[in-house]
């Protein structure tokens, strides 16, 4: 008999369901895709001052996204390699690898699905689902907040990832207003590359753990020679 996964698998899971849900409906042309399309049309169509849209989509850029999560790594491995962490090199390396992955993961499945794009500056080509944009953001960011978060005072640490998953989102809006994507293409980068930053999460719960531990031992010691 097979026993429910762990509590802490059922957010990886549900992404990965999402993901072949999203992946199963654009391929097979399903009602999903006729609903995301329609949607996609009246967000390229909306309001929303384009200039705006087109700086909120370059921030999907590696030009712009992982330079950002390149700080966020050295200035990590900094603050822990000076408060003596054990396995200190161990979280920047998982987020750096979560970003290597990225094309990896998205460069197959655009060849896959051969989606054509949105009417826009890139109609006419294909291989848009998913978006490597989103997924660039989703990982730089996340990784880069994930990585900071043990080391901000703790009012600060709610608002970083609070404010990672409205840029996310506000990078999405931009990348489908100026007609780059389609919203399917960018909820399932953010189903495909979930999975790495729960990923990058759990080592850094690793190394939390290695901390404490070594607290703890310390304080021991301190009390058996006092």
């Amino acid at each position: 008999m097979l026993s429910a996964p762990p509590l802490a698998l059922i957010a990886p899971l549900v992404l990965i369901a999402l993901l072949t849900l999203c992946t199963w409906q654009i391929a097979a042309h399903g009602p999903l895709r006729t609903y995301d399309e329609r949607l996609g049309r009246a967000i390229a169509g909306s309001a929303f001052p384009s200039p705006v849209a087109e700086f909120l989509a370059d921030l999907g850029n590696t030009a712009v996204a992982v330079p950002v999560l390149a700080v966020a790594l050295g200035w990590a491995a900094w603050c822990a390699r000076r408060a003596r962490e054990p396995r200190w090199w161990l979280p920047p390396l998982a987020a750096a690898v979560a970003m290597a992955v990225v094309p990896a993961l998205v460069v197959p499945f655009k060849a896959l699905i051969d989606r054509p794009g949105p009417p826009g500056p890139l109609s006419g080509e294909s291989g848009f689902f998913p978006s490597g944009h989103a997924a660039t953001a989703a990982v730089a960011y996340g990784a880069a907040a994930l990585l900071l978060h043990p080391f901000l005072r703790p009012r600060l640490r709610r608002p970083l990832l609070v404010a990672v998953a409205v840029l996310n989102v506000a990078v999405a809006a931009g990348l489908v207003r100026r007609g780059y994507h389609w919203p399917l293409d960018t909820v399932a980068s953010w189903c495909l590359c979930g999975p790495l930053l729960w990923r990058v999460l759990k080592v850094l719960e690793v190394t939390w753990s290695d901390r404490s531990g070594q607290v703890d031992r310390s304080r021991a010691t301190r009390d058996a020679s006092g």
